[in-house]
């Protein structure tokens, strides 16, 4: 069985990590195959809406598997140049994590413990959709392992750098009551129904013209932290191709006409 299944449903891709005996921990092997499943879902044009789980009732991700540390990266046989390479332009020691070329939505259906690593793929997800059982901290902390997979970044845009500071300097798991009010989390769910919660509003997200919801997201990553001015601008210059097709006339003209708008092109 693949460390990695991946599912079809219509317009959606769901990832599942599939090593429920560790707690759904990343290898290299697992990396490798979330880096791939992560470009099919990118590149495939007839893919709307990513759901990230794993498999199990226990964990969502517990992390790097530190027992298969040597197998993540580059190896453990890399020079410090190729070592410093993969840390600055690789993919990610979790699989894709590195990158933010992803514009497409992603909910993470957290149906368990998130930690260390897997807290880092679960802030890869625009939604969190968490079950009612599920914790989520900077386990690592312990084990003086770093954040390499986006942790120190796109935590703090999550819930600010006031509760991320404190996740990330204590390594205090947070429930999934408490990963709600500091906004880590937009839901709980019952355990169990994460994954269906998450194929339902992503069905929702399907039905919605994907082009300008991909550039408002793009412009949000793009133009977070940024100056006011310089945020603007990227907002105009990403926006302005849609602004620049069709299908911005035909949503007009629907929504002044009280009609179901009819687009040409769905991204």
């Amino acid at each position: 069985m693949s460390k990695v299944l991946t599912e079809r449903d219509d317009k959606v891709f769901i990832i599942t990590i599939n090593r429920p005996e560790v707690r759904n921990c990343v290898d290299g092997e697992t990396a490798s195959l979330l880096e791939h499943a992560w470009k099919t879902f990118r590149d495939d044009e007839e893919l709307y809406v990513a759901i990230l789980t794993g498999a199990g009732d226990k964990a969502f991700c517990a992390g790097a598997d530190l027992r298969n540390l040597q197998t993540l990266g580059p190896g453990p046989n890399a020079s410090r140049h190729e070592r410093r390479r993969f840390i600055t332009s690789g993919p990610g020691y979790m699989g894709y994590t590195r990158q933010v070329d992803i514009y497409k939505p992603i909910i993470a259906a957290v149906n368990g413990f998130a930690l260390a690593g897997g807290l880092e793929l679960s802030c890869l997800a625009d939604i969190r959709i968490v079950e009612e059982h599920a914790e989520m901290g900077v386990a690592c902390r312990r084990w003086n392992v770093p954040l390499l997979d986006g942790g120190t970044q796109r935590l703090p845009r999550i819930i600010g750098m006031g509760w991320a500071m404190e996740m990330i300097i204590t390594g205090r798991f947070v429930s999934a009551q408490d990963a709600y009010r500091i906004g880590l989390a937009n839901e709980i769910v019952p355990k169990g129904k994460s994954l269906q919660r998450a194929r339902e509003l992503a069905h929702q997200l399907c039905k919605l013209p994907q082009g300008a919801m991909r550039t408002d997201k793009q412009a949000a990553l793009m133009g977070y932290g940024r100056p006011l001015e310089e945020g603007l601008r990227i907002e105009a210059e990403v926006g302005q191709t849609v602004l620049e097709g069709f299908d911005i006339v035909e949503g007009a003209s629907a929504f002044i006409e009280k009609r179901k708008p009819s687009f040409k092109q769905d991204t």
